[in-house]
């Protein structure tokens, strides 16, 4: 009983010594030098904070407007559908080219081959083109068979393959331009190899295109098919409810203009190419286009009734490449363009400013930047140095409000706020990361490694067996960079709940257990090996 007294009286006093030890360094005068900077980064991220509410509060108050007047693409430009000609027939459709772009594509080429072969448009006014830029032989052979199934039915599809995969998908789709049986079509749409346009696609997004001389591109909504598949892909969805429901629809309505998503969108040939074609300076060649082709005068439609069906990421590998490349892309294109935006002579100034503040600066680098620096860095620090006080509305009322106007677009999500505010914050980190890659073009700036998708591949690979390798995979995962900030975080929230008074010791624990269980492998689903 001596010994066992002994022993817990000493790690009492150990504990104690390090509470005072703590304390002691608490307590000591800190470097002036220190506490102003550290109240500068903090004045700085609360000014950025702001601007990001503003935005999201204009963009709100827009889309309360369209959704109380019904403000419908329909309405705003002329629609009806097309029908054969008398005396044309179906010449009087206008040619169309389908680009389906794709690479290594095992689990998802077949559905995305075969919606297009689906489409309804007239056989003889259509073209299917397939862009395989597989480098495995075995699934180049499987896309090849495939084109060649629908051939045999009749229809009108082409199989194209290059030497090399430069420039990547911007590469493949500008090669695709180039073949002689591309100049008879005046409209192209495009989706990538896990998309699965709904047969009356063509027939739906074409009116606007033939109908309005001055539209460019009409842009389609994403519908996800494995939205339900894990908590990550829950949480996917609802940032994408947002970009969909909010910032594509005020895009289209306040500025006729919106990033191209790069998939279930149909281009009017000529304002393709009258901005230049598909270019690969950047990872984000989709948004590149759209701004050069906004620039030259083209207006821009989103059909949000309009959904073509598709797959998120449900690895977390995948899903952290594929936000890597969203992230430093449009940086870098900022980077590239800014000053080209700001001395356009076609546009508007109001449109410019659109340009460079709100879609490029507010959305692309704030956003990013502001929300790891201030909630993951400075909020923490200002522990440890309690004369830099935050306010409560940068700490409360500034994040609840931009968080409630985030979910306008997710309603059947709200239950995961929670979730996905912690998880948000966790990607903040390579977002920011990335972001800062693209603005001084170093390191991967130029990264561009295919999204993987999984189609069927879980439902096959399911059992007992699985589930051992499964258990196995997650623990070989670690990723040293979430667990690091992690580790502040719980010092941070441990600090602040033995000495701190501004309690945020609560979200900065439930903050530190987020980057944990994505620091250790614990996010989105693993595929075992078969």
């Amino acid at each position: 009983m001596d010994v066992i007294f002994s022993s817990s009286q000493a790690l009492l006093n150990a504990h104690s010594g390090i509470t005072s030890h703590v304390g002691f360094i608490r307590q000591q005068p800190r470097t002036p030098l220190v506490v102003q900077f550290l109240r500068i980064i903090l004045y700085v991220c609360l000014a950025l904070s702001f601007m990001l509410f503003v935005e999201r509060l204009y963009m709100g108050i827009v889309i309360a407007f369209v959704k109380l007047f019904r403000r419908k693409p329909e309405k705003k430009y002329k629609w009806e559908p097309l029908k054969g000609d008398l005396e044309l027939g179906n010449y009087s459709y206008p040619m169309v080219l389908v680009q389906l772009p794709m690479c290594n594509e095992k689990e998802v080429y077949q559905l995305s081959i075969g919606a297009a072969c689906n489409l309804s448009w007239p056989a003889n006014r259509i073209f299917i083109q397939v862009l395989d830029d597989s480098t495995d032989p075995t699934i180049k052979a499987l896309v090849e068979q495939e084109c060649r199934k629908w051939a045999s039915k009749g229809v009108n599809i082409k199989y194209e393959i290059r030497d090399n995969r430069k420039g990547y998908k911007a590469g493949a789709l500008r090669e695709g331009m180039k073949h002689n049986y591309v100049k008879l079509c005046s409209h192209v749409a495009i989706f990538d190899a896990d998309f699965q346009p709904e047969p009356d696609f063509l027939e739906r997004s074409i009116p606007f295109l033939v109908h309005n001389p001055e539209i460019g591109l009409v842009q389609a909504r994403w519908e996800f098919v494995n939205a339900d598949e894990c908590l990550m892909t829950k949480m996917q969805e609802m940032s994408f409810g947002y970009h969909f429901t909010v910032e594509q629809e005020v895009g289209s309505t306040a500025h006729a203009f919106f990033g191209f998503n790069g998939t279930a969108g149909v281009w009017r040939m000529s304002a393709l190419n009258e901005a230049g074609g598909w270019k690969d300076r950047t990872t984000v060649e989709d948004m590149d286009l759209a701004v050069r082709a906004g620039l030259n005068g083209w207006k821009f439609v989103y059909v949000d009734d309009l959904k073509v069906k598709s797959e998120l990421p449900s690895t977390f590998r995948a899903y952290r490449n594929q936000q890597h490349r969203w992230s430093c892309g449009p940086a870098n294109l900022f980077r590239k363009m800014a000053m080209e935006i700001a001395t356009n002579k076609k546009v508007s100034v109001w449109k410019k400013f659109y340009l460079i503040y709100s879609f490029f600066f507010v959305r692309k680098i704030i956003a990013h930047v502001v929300t790891f620096i201030l909630y993951c860095v400075v909020i923490p620090a200002t522990i440890f140095i309690p004369e830099v006080q935050v306010p409560r509305w940068g700490t409360i009322y500034i994040p609840t409000a931009i968080t409630l106007l985030n979910i306008l677009g997710s309603a059947r999500s709200m239950q995961l706020v929670v979730y996905w505010i912690l998880f948000e914050n966790v990607m903040s980190l390579h977002r920011t990361k990335a972001t800062f890659i693209g603005l001084f073009e170093s390191g991967r700036v130029n990264e561009w490694i295919v999204t993987e998708k999984l189609g069927d591949a879980l439902k096959t690979k399911k059992g007992s067996k699985a589930l051992k390798k499964l258990q196995f995979r997650v623990g070989e995962r670690v990723h040293v960079l979430e667990l690091f900030v992690g580790l502040y975080l719980l010092f941070c929230g441990w600090y602040d709940y033995s000495f701190g008074r501004n309690r945020f010791y609560v979200y900065l624990l439930l903050q530190a257990m987020a980057f944990f269980v994505v620091g250790f492998g614990y996010v989105g689903v693993f595929v075992p090996n078969s």
